[in-house]
């Protein structure tokens, strides 16, 4: 049990010491420490799902062919710019951004366009982390069922140099 025991220098008559019991002060302490540490939301991690698909028990089955014409590439860059080209052979390299009239327009128009459209994610050494969320939310809000993240080949450099955007 604690205790604060006062006394005064001069006393005119005898005087009890003042008592003063700290023990209910710290039990409700920590009852209300208790109280929000219990009952305080705790923050859910914030996590992204990416579905990659199974590998196929029969290693002889080959993978199903992608016709070029299918093929919508993005390619993230620096300043948050996406360069992005529809084909593979003697593509056109154009540029947009991750703004609602930028990319989504673009994948909303292509993903209408071309039937059973397979993307192609490819982030550059310039781009950020934040570009990837952001491509991946936007291919999320498009619905595009058919994407792959891979890495920029040096004839993807090329052509961005090449394209003077």
């Amino acid at each position: 049990m604690a205790q604060i025991a006062q006394t005064s220098g001069k006393t005119r008559g005898k005087r009890h010491s003042t008592h003063l019991d700290m023990t209910p002060m710290v039990d409700l302490a920590f009852l209300l420490l208790t109280f929000f540490v219990l009952t305080v939301t705790l923050t859910n991690p914030l996590a992204m799902e990416i579905r990659m698909p199974d590998k196929p028990d029969d290693t002889t089955a080959k993978p199903p062919e992608v016709t070029s014409e299918r093929v919508l590439t993005l390619v993230l860059g620096d300043d948050d710019k996406v360069y992005w080209y529809h084909g593979i052979n003697n593509p056109t390299v154009e540029v947009t951004n991750f703004s609602p009239t930028g990319v989504r327009k673009v994948l909303l128009e292509k993903n209408e366009a071309i039937e059973n459209m397979v993307l192609l994610v490819k982030p550059s050494d310039k781009s950020r982390y934040q570009n990837v969320v952001d491509i991946l939310d936007e291919i999320d809000i498009t619905s595009i069922q058919h994407y792959y993240l891979v890495e920029e080949t040096p004839e993807d450099r090329k052509l961005i140099a090449e394209s003077n955007l």
